[in-house]
This record gives structure tokens, sequence and C-alpha cells, in this order.
């Protein structure tokens, strides 16, 4: 079971390996490149695994000591995680003692594909969804134990290499639209990711952005389902008509 659920859950990860791999080795050389210890990499890959996260928080750590704000910046920046769960609550839902590794572990792209792939009958789920949840950990703890190593050796301006994260959500986003027929969703969080940054500010907006983004596409989604139980019930009437 396990076995099959492995290899099933592998390909998916593939584009994610090359990414995570290559993305861990530049969080990994931006460490050293601060001058922390290659264990710091590993052990924030291992306990921490945010991405972004782990971006941001070289500044933080090389930064004057200030608790509140590190907690309200961690806050803002992982607050989306807030609102992946919610789809999910299902499908973790019975999943026993994978459920609190499948919560710690769940990334953006982990995310994507656990709540997007419907593995074959033949496949337990839950398996499926553990295996894609760990190794994509395991990409992201090799890169940046890689890259704090070989920055260890190699000397070169890692100013910059930040900016990969962005890069990477730049193009996760466009993989979706290509991907999606219905582009409405997507343009009422750029649109309300615009708003928000205009209002409250470059420090501030995440939160208030993602609050408006959640509440624009359930009023989004309250409406289709109010139009498709009109057009049922309508359409009831016309076949009772038509007898």
């Amino acid at each position: 079971m396990k076995r099959k659920a492995l290899k099933a859950a592998f390909p998916y990860t593939i584009p994610i390996m090359i990414g995570f791999l290559f993305m861990g080795f530049s969080f990994g050389i931006h460490m050293k490149g601060e001058g922390i210890p290659v264990l710091y990499s590993v052990f924030m890959s291992v306990l921490i695994f945010s991405g972004s996260m782990q971006f941001v928080a070289v500044g933080v750590m090389t930064a004057a000591f200030d608790p509140v704000h590190a907690f309200l910046l961690t806050l803002m920046v992982n607050a989306r995680y807030l609102f992946y769960g919610i789809p999910m609550l299902e499908k973790y839902g019975g999943t026993g003692l994978k459920k609190p590794y499948l919560i710690f572990g769940m990334c953006d792209e982990t995310f994507t594909i656990n709540c997007s792939v419907t593995p074959p009958e033949d496949v337990d789920k839950d398996w499926f969804m553990f295996f894609v949840t760990i190794l994509n950990h395991i990409y992201w703890i090799t890169g940046s134990t890689l890259g704090a190593v070989a920055g260890s050796f190699l000397k070169f301006n890692t100013t910059g290499i930040d900016f990969i994260m962005t890069a990477l959500f730049t193009v996760m986003l466009v993989n979706q639209w290509e991907e999606q027929k219905d582009h409405v969703p997507a343009l009422i969080g750029i649109f309300g990711a615009i708003l928000c940054l205009f209002v409250f500010g470059a420090d501030s907006f995440m939160i208030p952005a993602m609050l408006l983004i959640l509440a624009s596409l359930s009023l989004l989604d309250f409406s289709r389902e109010k139009k498709l139980k009109a057009a049922a019930i309508t359409d009831g009437k016309d076949g009772e008509k038509n007898e």
C-alpha cells in the first residue's frame, strides 16, 4: 500500500523537486552569506519548512532582537496558510497519526497537489498525500543543506538572491492562470492585494488582503450557487409545463 502510494505521488513532485533543490540551495547560500552557521539552515528547513518565511527570517536574525516584530512578521507572511487549511479540513479528516505532519508540512506546492489531484482508485489517498508532503519536505531540506555547505566554500555577492521566492510565486500564478478557464478568482486576488497594498502599506497589507479575498470569493461562490439553484428551479418548471 505504502509503496504504491509513493510511486503514485513521486511523479507529481518532480517539478517541485527541481524548484525546491534550486531555491533551497539559494536559501542555504544566502544564510551562509550572512555569516549564519550551516546547521541553522538545516534546522530551519526541518522545523520551519516555509521558504518565504525562512528568507525573511534571515533579516530578522541579523537585525536587533525584537520578538514582537518577529511574531507579527511571521503571522503576516504565513497568514495564507490559515486560508489554505479551510479546503483541507475534509481531505485531512480521518488521516489518523499522519494528520499532524500533513498540517505541519503543507506548503504552497504541497497544497496545490493534495487539493487538486485525485490519486488512482487502488492508491490510498492518505498515504498519497503523506508522501507528497514528505517528499517536498525532503527536497527543501536537501537543497538548503547543499546550499549552506557550498556557501562555506563559494564566496560571491548574494544580494537579491531572496527574489527567487517572488519569481516562484509569479510562475505559480502564471501556471494556474493557464490551467484554469475561470480567471475571476485570480483577478480578485490580484486586485484585492493591490487595493490593500495602497490602503494599508507594504508592511501591513497581507492579512487585510487575505480577508478581503476570502470575503469576495465567498460572495462570488454564494452568488453562483444562488444562480444555479434559480436555473434548476426554472428548468424544473419548464419541464413540468412541457409534460
